[in-house]
């Protein structure tokens, strides 16, 4: 019983945390949602670019179930290239939100088929014999990480914090406070490093 209890919570943690990471692109252009808003160039939707590809391979491969999509070998070049952190201007946002949903569809339909012990094996991990236990697991964690970048750039944009119609631009907060708020911080921070030297 606390099997089925676990790997339903793990994953109507899984469908909610995708839901937050989709709603960070509402209401944002074309360009917005593709920049670089990071030194490593950390964009939203190459997170959801790359979370497309993580659900592909961890819920198919692993499990010996088709790809939902053909897919590069996990040991190739092409594999760890780093292309699925970034959308090409030849690439639409529509695709890449469809390509999304599609991976969320498969992940749910592997959920769901198999027992939370289910064996898997991931030949890239140094104890690569798992359980969809582990795999659930990692794949939430990783979901729920990019989400938290997205929170941030996405407040670095234009101040949404939230989700949905929950969301709201900078707390209900004005401007001001927010700004008084970070000189309180930063003279905090200049204070803990001169009294720490």
């Amino acid at each position: 019983m606390i099997d089925d209890f676990a790997k339903q919570y793990l994953h109507d943690e899984l469908v909610w945390t995708r839901e937050v990471l989709l709603s960070k692109l509402d209401g944002l252009s074309e360009y917005d949602v593709r920049r670089p808003l990071t030194t490593t160039g950390t964009n939203l939707l190459g997170l959801v670019k790359h979370l497309s590809a993580t659900e592909g391979r961890y819920f198919s491969e692993i499990f010996d179930r088709p790809a939902p999509w053909p897919l590069p070998a996990w040991d190739s070049d092409e594999a760890w290239t780093g292309e699925d952190m970034w959308a090409t201007e030849h690439e639409s946002r529509a695709d890449i939100l469809d390509r999304y949903q599609l991976a969320a569809e498969y992940t749910d339909a592997t959920i769901k088929a198999l027992p939370i012990d289910a064996p898997g094996y991931v030949p890239w991990w140094p104890r690569p014999n798992v359980k969809l236990f582990n795999i659930l697991t990692h794949v939430l964690t990783e979901t729920t990480r990019h989400t938290g970048h997205a929170d941030i750039l996405r407040e670095s944009l234009d101040g949404q914090v939230g989700q949905g119609p929950l969301a709201k631009s900078l707390h209900g907060k004005t401007p001001e406070y927010w700004e008084a708020r970070r000189t309180t911080i930063e003279a905090a921070a200049r204070a803990a490093s001169e009294l720490n030297r």
